[in-house]
């Protein structure tokens, strides 16, 4: 039995949470989960049962998954070399095959195992099916005025079908997405998965766009993980950019996050999937645990920006 203090913890907790609940109940997030999460069984149990629990409490989830170091890892198995620019991998035809089977067949198949686990009614989905991704091959493109970087079977997003989500969350469905797509013709086309939630974010007018990571956030030097920033505007975003401040990895993070709030997301947070319950922690929670980047700081109010109301 539990003593009389734990039991007005866990009343507290549920009145302090309650708030959230109300607010978003019925509302739309986007949750990318980098691949490196869903390389370790227990690390994937401990993001989906939070993932679960949004689900029930009425919130709709659309999960969008990666897998950059399952593709690296199998690419070093096979013999494909693996090369990033600006922290985007080059695809190669060898490289479309080895993102092809990691992500369809290994990542989005053992998602969704956990989510039978869990109880969650998950379906796997990529950009391919129903024309979700509509996408076309990038051209080379020019980088430090001379460079030309052809980035192979790599896709820039034309448009996102967002019925086809819908549909199945209307029918209390939790889609998980591959970020893979294809051109008109059919030609498979890898696109970096925080680019894909970016998009669907803004298609579906997302409440929340949330980019889980190994970072605990957003950091003001990315040498000292004590300085992580609590929240930030696309203004400032720019300058960390401008000024080389964004390590490899965050630099597409930064453009994805820039594109869901110039599409109409009004909040974009950056968490770390490392800190225990840090998905729960930043939706039910003001303090949150990672940065929450919004167009402009000014429309924050000062509570807000103190943490202290929802």
């Amino acid at each position: 039995m539990k003593s009389p203090q734990d039991r007005a913890i866990v009343v507290s907790a549920l009145k302090h949470a309650a708030p959230y609940i109300r607010l978003f109940k019925g509302k739309v997030f986007v949750l990318k989960a980098g691949g490196e999460i869903f390389a370790d069984p227990a690390q994937t149990r401990a993001l989906m049962e939070q993932v679960g629990i949004l689900h029930q409490v009425g919130i709709k989830v659309v999960l969008i998954h990666g897998g950059g170091p399952q593709s690296t890892q199998l690419a070093s198995a096979l013999g494909v070399d693996t090369k990033f620019v600006d922290g985007r991998r080059v695809t190669d035809g060898a490289s479309l095959d080895v993102a092809t089977m990691v992500l369809n067949g290994q990542i989005n198949t053992r998602v969704l195992a956990a989510c039978r686990d869990l109880q969650i009614p998950a379906v796997g989905i990529s950009g391919v099916d129903a024309g979700l991704i509509r996408a076309h091959r990038r051209p080379p493109v020019t980088r430090n005025g001379n460079e030309s970087v052809d980035y192979g079977f790599v896709g820039d997003i034309d448009a996102v079908d967002a019925d086809v989500l819908r549909k199945q969350l209307d029918n209390g469905l939790m889609p998980v997405v591959s970020p893979l797509s294809c051109d008109e013709s059919g030609t498979l086309l890898n696109i970096n998965a925080d680019t894909v939630a970016a998009a669907i974010a803004a298609e579906l007018r997302a409440e929340k766009l949330i980019l889980a990571t190994g970072a605990p956030g957003i950091l003001e030097d990315i040498t000292n993980p004590q300085s992580l920033i609590s929240y930030i505007d696309r203004a400032r975003l720019d300058r960390l950019r401008a000024d080389g401040k964004l390590a490899d990895g965050m630099l597409p993070k930064a453009a994805a996050i820039d594109a869901a709030l110039a599409n109409g997301v009004q909040r974009v947070h950056v968490i770390s999937y490392k800190l225990p319950d840090s998905l729960l922690l930043e939706v039910f929670t003001n303090e949150g645990t990672g940065t929450l980047v919004v167009n402009d700081i000014e429309a924050l109010s000062p509570a807000e920006q103190a943490g202290s109301q929802p």
